[in-house]
C-alpha cells in the first residue's frame, strides 16, 4: 500500500482524520534522558473492533507506519477506552495502556490525583512543546505549566446562525452577534420577520447543561472550582442566573425561541440545516452535521465567537487529549510522547498535507474547517496554504470566529462529573423554558445543594 493510500485511509475515518506525524523533529532532539533506540513496546487505547473494518483498517495502519518509521517500538493496540466507572479500578490493576484518549472534562482533576504521567520533559526532546497552541493545550497543564498531555480534536463553542434568515431578518450576515443581549435582539428579529424560532436552546441528554454551562463562563460565571471541589452554581456574579432570565424573557416576552424545548444536538441542527431556526450554540463541528448529515447549503452556514455576558467570561472548550498513564517506564514514556507527536504530520509535512486534504475532499468531507488548532497559529495558517486548492469549506463565513478563537479566554469543562452536572441541569433548562412562572434563584438554590451532594457521592 503506497503512502497516499495509507494517508487517504486514515484521512476517510473521524476518529484518525487527525493522525498524523511529526517525525520532522525528531532531528532536532538534544541528547536524551533514556536510549531512544532502545528496544520497548507499548499499548495504546481505542483499538476499534473487528466488526468496525474500515476504522480497524485505518487504526492499524497508523501503528504500521508509526513502526515503520521506529522500528524500535512496538505499538499493541487495545480496545480499553476511556469509561469513567471503571477508570479508577483498571488503574489502581495497572490494566490500562500506556496512550489514553481522555475527554477535556477530566485531566485537571487527574493532574490533581496524580493519576497521569509528566510529559514535559519528552516534549521538550521532541521539539514539540513550543509548538503547542496555548489556549488549546491549557487544559493538559498543571498550576506550573508542566505538561499532562496533548490536544486533539479541540474546539471552541460558538453561535452558529444561518446566513438567509439573517437577510431575511434585515441582519448583516458578516456582522453577527457579540453579546448575548444582542442574540436577544438578533432573534426577536428573526421571528418577528420569518415567524420562525430566531434561537433554539438544547436541553436534553446533557446537553441542556452543556449549553447552559457554556452561557455561564460566557457571562465570566463557573459551574465547580477548578478542582472540582466546590458547587459554584449560586456564587457571585450570579452569571447562571443572569443568562436563565435572559432565556425566560427571550421565551416568554419576546416569543422568538420557538415551541420545541426537548432538543438535543442533533435535532436541534437538524432543525437548523432546514432553515427553520436562525441561530443555535455550535462547534466548529456543526458545519459538517449540517452539510453532510442534514444536506444544509454550506453558504448558509455561519459561525460567530461564543457571545459574551455582561462580565465577559471566554468560551466552553472541549474535546480530547492523548495522555500517558503514570506506570509508564522511561523509555515508555519517551515512545508513548513519540506515537502521540506522530498524529501531527499534516501540520508539518506539505506532502501529507496535500495527500490527506485531497483524500478527504475526493470523500465529501469538509477540508479547511476552522477549530482550536493543537499547534500555533503559523502551523494552521501553512497548513490553509499548502492545502488552498481543497479547501471546500466557505471559510469567509465562519471569519469572525477565527480571528477570536485562540485569542479568547477558553474555559475547560466541570473537572469532576461533567456528564453527570449536564445531566442534573438539563431540567434547570426544561423548567425556565416551559413553566413561565420558574423562581429562578430558588430553583438555583435547590440545584445547587443536588450537584453537592453529587460531588461528594
Amino acid at each position: 500500500m503506497n503512502s497516499t493510500t495509507r494517508r487517504a485511509l486514515r484521512a476517510a475515518v473521524p476518529v484518525l482524520a487527525l493522525s498524523l506525524a511529526l517525525s520532522a523533529c525528531s532531528a532536532a532532539e538534544p541528547e536524551p534522558s533514556v536510549d531512544p533506540d532502545a528496544p520497548v513496546t507499548i499499548t495504546v487505547s481505542n483499538q476499534p473492533p473487528a466488526s468496525q473494518e474500515a476504522e480497524l483498517a485505518a487504526y492499524l495502519q497508523v501503528i504500521e507506519d508509526f513502526e515503520a518509521e521506529y522500528p524500535n517500538i512496538t505499538v499493541e493496540g487495545v480496545e480499553t477506552g476511556w469509561d469513567p466507572q471503571t477508570f479508577q479500578a483498571q488503574l489502581a490493576g495497572g490494566q490500562l495502556p500506556n496512550v489514553m484518549v481522555v475527554p477535556f472534562t477530566e485531566p485537571q482533576g487527574m493532574i490533581a490525583r496524580g493519576q497521569l504521567a509528566d510529559i514535559t520533559d519528552e516534549l521538550e526532546q521532541l521539539g514539540l512543546k513550543d509548538m503547542l497552541n496555548p489556549s488549546a493545550s491549557a487544559v493538559g497543564q498543571d498550576a506550573e505549566g508542566r505538561f499532562y498531555g496533548v490536544p486533539i480534536d479541540a474546539y471552541a463553542l460558538g453561535l452558529a446562525y444561518n446566513r438567509e434568515l439573517f437577510e431575511q431578518a434585515g441582519l448583516d450576515p458578516d456582522d453577527p452577534p457579540t453579546t448575548w443581549e444582542e442574540v436577544r435582539e438578533a432573534a426577536k428579529a428573526i421571528t418577528e420577520a420569518t415567524g420562525l424560532p430566531g434561537y433554539a436552546q438544547m436541553t436534553t441528554g446533557g446537553q441542556g447543561g452543556w449549553t447552559l454551562t457554556a452561557m455561564t463562563y460566557a457571562a465570566g460565571g463557573s459551574v465547580e472550582s477548578p478542582d472540582g471541589t466546590e458547587v459554584t452554581i449560586t456564587s457571585e456574579p450570579g452569571a447562571m442566573q443572569e443568562q436563565l432570565e435572559l432565556l425566560q424573557a427571550m421565551r416568554w416576552e419576546d416569543e422568538s425561541m420557538g415551541s420545541n424545548f426537548t432538543y438535543d444536538q442533533l435535532g436541534v441542527l437538524k432543525e437548523f440545516s432546514a432553515g427553520r431556526i436562525g441561530m443555535v450554540i455550535s462547534a466548529p463541528v456543526g458545519y459538517a452535521f449540517c452539510t453532510q448529515l442534514f444536506g444544509m447549503d454550506g453558504d448558509d452556514f455561519g459561525l460567530a465567537p461564543m457571545p459574551q455576558g455582561q462580565e465577559a467570561g471566554g468560551s466552553l472548550a472541549g474535546g480530547a487529549l492523548h495522555v500517558v498513564m503514570p506506570n509508564a517506564t522511561p523509555e515508555q514514556r519517551l515512545a508513548a510522547v513519540r506515537f502521540i507527536a506522530f498524529r501531527l504530520e499534516t501540520y508539518l509535512d506539505e506532502d501529507a498535507a496535500v495527500e490527506a486534504a485531497q483524500a478527504s475532499f475526493d470523500a465529501g468531507m469538509p477540508v479547511g474547517l476552522p477549530g482550536l488548532s493543537a499547534l500555533k497559529d503559523d502551523y494552521r495558517d501553512q497548513y490553509l496554504e499548502w492545502v488552498g486548492d481543497y479547501v471546500n469549506v466557505p471559510l469567509e463565513n465562519f471569519a469572525t470566529y477565527e480571528e477570536t478563537v485562540n485569542t479568547i479566554a477558553l474555559q475547560p469543562e466541570p473537572a469532576v462529573r461533567a456528564q453527570e452536572v449536564y445531566a442534573a441541569l438539563d431540567s434547570v433548562v426544561q423548567a425556565v423554558l416551559t413553566d413561565r412562572g420558574t423562581d429562578i434563584p430558588a430553583l438555583l438554590e435547590t440545584t445547587q445543594s443536588n450537584v453537592e451532594a453529587l460531588l461528594t457521592r
